[in-house]
C-alpha cells in the first residue's frame, strides 16, 4: 500500500471519527451527561441538543448530511407519504405536522397538502427554535397557509378532530418508550374520524448484516430506537389501540418505514 493510499485512509477514518463523537456529543452523550450532573426534568429534557440549539439545528440541516443519515432513502420515503397525500381529498380541510423534520420533508408534504386542497397546515413542536428555523424555511414559499404551535407531541391542546392528515417523521424513535405510546395516541386524537396518519420510521432489518450495523448505531447514538423493532413496534402499538386500520411498507432491505393509518 502505498503513502498515497494510506494517508487517504487515515483521513478518512479520522473524518468518520470526528463525525461520530461530534453526533455523540450532541445526541445521546448530552443526555448521559445532563443525568449525571441531575440537570432540569422538563418535557423537552429527552431532546438532544441537535435538535434544539439553533447553530446545531442550522449546521446539520443540510440535505445530503440528512439523507445519508437515512443511507440515502430519505427521498423514497418522504415521497410514499407525498404520494399519499397527492391521492387524498383535502379539500378545505386541515393537515397536522407533529414535531418538525430535517430535510425537505415539511416542505415536499405541505405542498402536496395544500395542492389536494387543504386550507391550513399546522406545524407543531415542544422547541421553539425548531419552530423558528421552520418557519426560515417555509414562510417565503407558504406564507400565512401555515401556523406555527408551540406544543408536546405527547400531550396536545389543539382541538380534537381537527385534522385529516398528520405526518410524523422520525420522531417515536427520539422519544422514551412510555411517550411513543401517549404519542400515538395523541396523533390519533388530533385526526378526525377517516383522518389519515403517516409515520416514517426505522424498523428492524431483514437480513443479520444490517441488524449488527443498526443495533450497534442504536446501541451507540439513539438506544431509545431499539423498542421499535420489538416491545414499541408502532404498527402493534396502533393495533392494540384499536380503531385504526394500518398498512406498513418497508424500504432499503426493511431498515426504513412508512406507516399508514386510517382511524375509523
Amino acid at each position: 500500500m502505498n503513502t498515497l493510499t494510506m494517508n487517504a485512509l487515515i483521513g478518512l477514518f479520522v473524518v468518520l471519527a470526528c463525525t461520530g463523537m461530534f453526533f455523540f456529543a450532541t445526541t445521546r452523550g448530552t443526555l448521559i451527561v445532563r443525568d449525571l450532573t441531575g440537570g432540569r426534568n422538563t418535557p423537552e429534557s429527552h431532546v438532544y441538543p441537535i435538535y434544539s440549539r439553533m447553530g446545531l439545528i442550522k449546521l446539520v440541516d443540510f440535505q445530503p448530511i440528512i439523507s445519508a443519515i437515512l443511507l440515502f432513502q430519505y427521498p423514497r420515503l418522504v415521497t410514499k407519504i407525498v404520494n399519499g397525500l397527492k391521492a387524498t381529498n383535502l379539500k378545505g380541510k386541515q393537515v397536522l405536522i407533529t414535531s418538525c423534520a430535517f430535510g425537505n420533508v415539511m416542505p415536499r408534504t405541505i405542498e402536496a397538502s395544500i395542492g389536494s386542497g387543504a386550507k391550513r397546515v399546522v406545524v407543531a413542536d415542544i422547541i421553539r427554535n425548531e419552530l423558528q428555523h421552520a418557519r426560515s424555511k417555509l414562510d417565503q414559499q407558504f406564507g400565512k397557509k401555515i401556523d406555527y404551535v408551540e406544543e408536546d407531541a405527547t400531550s396536545m391542546k389543539l382541538k380534537e378532530g381537527f385534522a385529516d392528515a398528520n405526518i410524523m417523521f422520525f420522531l417515536l424513535h427520539e422519544l422514551p418508550h412510555e411517550l411513543k405510546i401517549k404519542a400515538l395516541q395523541e396523533a390519533g386524537r388530533m385526526l378526525a374520524k377517516g383522518g389519515k396518519l403517516y409515520l416514517g420510521e426505522f424498523h428492524k432489518p431483514d437480513s443479520m448484516f444490517f441488524q449488527i450495523l443498526s443495533w450497534t448505531y442504536f446501541k451507540v447514538f439513539e438506544p431509545l430506537g431499539l423498542a421499535l423493532w420489538d416491545s414499541h413496534d408502532p404498527v402493534v402499538l396502533l393495533q392494540d389501540m384499536g380503531g385504526w386500520s394500518v398498512e406498513r411498507q418497508t424500504f432499503f432491505f426493511g431498515n426504513f418505514q412508512i406507516v399508514t393509518a386510517t382511524k375509523l
